[in-house]
This record gives structure tokens, C-alpha cells and sequence, in this order.
């Protein structure tokens, strides 16, 4: 349990420092099943499924950043977990940013992975609101047929069609009522700009050159509009960098995690 919430948790228990692994929408803790490897030897590595997602509890019609945020941080100190580094993919990104804001004692560092600090425009929440009428009306495998592969570069696809797969099936094994949740949530999220140029922690951003969702050219605005994070750039990943260029990813992250402990 994380505080009233029964979450659904991995931890690899051994290591000095810790990387805590935030997975993104219609994702669950799976998706770093072959991540994780990369990682264990060196850090401590947590990863979870947020609730209403994977087998982790949906509580409630709206699912906030914050209060997936708060979760998270009831989990780490359940786990006994003092400081961490915090990776957050996507959606992920947008918890471990509520995370900063509500918990900043926790991190050691920030990393958004194919994530960004802006708020949803209202083209992309208008998009939101169709999805969760898609899922309302019983038609989750129209996500199933789009959004997995939509993830990855077009290059990537066809060497990658097992994770895609992987990926169809975690959609059709989480609960509707998380999926709205969860986009209810995302939809309502603040502009956090400010608060991580504000913040004293490390941050680093990790970009795929091919992002279907994120184009290069918002990613190098975020870059420049961001001179205190260190950025960088997955030339032949799209969405899904840590499947599609897994050990250039976790080389980013090991490096990310000896400079801030250099620092500390």
C-alpha cells in the first residue's frame, strides 16, 4: 500500500543511489521490463504502475498529477527511500514534475524522458476529452490500433513489432475507468515551466529526433527556454527512446546520476 492506495511495485533493492521509473500512458511497470537490465547493476531501480494503470487501484473519476504524485512519494517512503532520482516517461514526466512541486525533498534529480513541463493545448485536451468518449462507449481497441505504434519512429516498427505487441496488450488489460482517470488528470495539469526553471534540482531532457508527438522543433524550444537542464537527443528514437535506443538511454541516465552525485 502507498498510503490508501494499493500499488503494484518492483524494486531491485540493491545500490547506494536510486532511479525511480515512471511509465506513461497505456503503459504499466512492463514497459521497462527489458530497460531495467541496463540499470540494475549500477543503482537501485524502482519502477510501478501508477494507479489506474497496470494492476496498480483506480481511485476516483479524475486521477491528478498530484495525487499520483503524492502516491509515489508514499510508496518511496514506504520503501525507505530518502532520495531518488526520478525518470519520467511521457505521462510519467508529468507525475514527476507534480512530484517536484509537492515533494522536492525526494529528488536528487529530474529527468524528463520524451516529456515535457508545458500544459495541454486545447487541441491536445480536446483530443483527451474524445478518448475518454472512445473508452466510455466500449471502444478501447481503437487505441489498441493506433497508439502503440504511433509511439515509435516509422524506422523502428517492423525491428520493434514484439514490443508494439507487448504494448497492444497492457492497453487491453488496464481498466477503462483508469484509462478516463488518468486523462481526466492529464487534462488538467498546470504549465510547470516556472517551477523547474525555479528549482535548484538537476534536471535533465531526453528527446527522440523522430517524436511523432513531440516534433524537434518544440523540444529544442523546451531546450532553450530550459539552460539549466542538460539535454539530450536520441537521433533515432521516436516517443519510445528506452526501447528504440535502450543503451545510449541508460547511458544518459548512469551519467545524469554520477554528475548529481558529484555535486551532492
Amino acid at each position: 500500500m502507498a498510503g490508501n492506495t494499493a500499488l503494484h511495485v518492483c524494486d531491485s533493492e540493491q545500490g547506494d543511489r536510486c532511479l525511480v521509473l515512471l511509465h506513461g500512458y497505456l503503459e504499466s511497470l512492463l514497459v521497462w521490463e527489458e530497460f531495467v537490465p541496463l540499470l540494475y547493476k549500477h543503482v537501485r531501480v524502482v519502477t510501478l504502475d501508477l494507479p489506474g494503470h497496470g494492476i496498480s487501484e483506480v481511485r476516483g473519476e479524475v486521477h491528478t498529477m498530484e495525487f499520483l504524485a503524492d502516491t509515489v512519494a508514499d510508496a518511496l517512503r514506504a520503501l525507505g527511500i530518502a532520495r531518488c532520482t526520478v525518470v519520467g516517461h511521457s505521462m510519467g514526466g508529468y507525475v514527476a514534475l507534480a512530484l517536484l512541486e509537492r515533494h522536492p525533498d525526494l529528488l536528487e534529480g529530474l529527468v524528463l524522458l520524451s516529456s515535457t513541463p508545458n500544459a495541454d493545448t486545447p487541441e491536445k485536451a480536446e483530443n483527451r476529452r474524445r478518448e475518454i468518449a472512445l473508452v466510455r462507449a466500449g471502444k478501447k481497441d481503437a487505441l489498441a490500433r493506433v497508439a502503440p505504434a504511433a509511439g515509435f519512429a516509422p524506422d523502428n516498427r517492423t525491428r520493434l513489432k514484439d514490443a508494439i505487441e507487448d504494448l497492444v496488450e497492457q492497453i487491453f488489460i488496464t481498466e477503462d475507468e483508469g484509462i478516463v482517470a488518468l486523462l481526466g488528470g492529464m487534462i488538467e495539469r498546470p504549465d510547470r515551466n516556472d517551477l523547474l526553471r525555479q528549482s535548484p534540482v538537476p534536471q535533465l531532457f531526453i528527446f527522440g529526433r523522430k517524436d511523432g508527438y513531440i516534433a524537434a522543433e518544440t523540444a529544442e524550444a523546451l531546450a532553450a527556454a530550459h539552460p539549466q537542464a542538460q539535454v539530450v537527443w536520441l537521433a533515432n528514437s521516436g516517443h519510445m527512446g528506452f526501447l528504440e535506443e535502450p543503451e545510449a538511454c541508460a547511458q544518459a541516465l548512469l551519467e545524469f546520476i554520477a554528475k548529481t552525485g558529484e555535486k551532492a
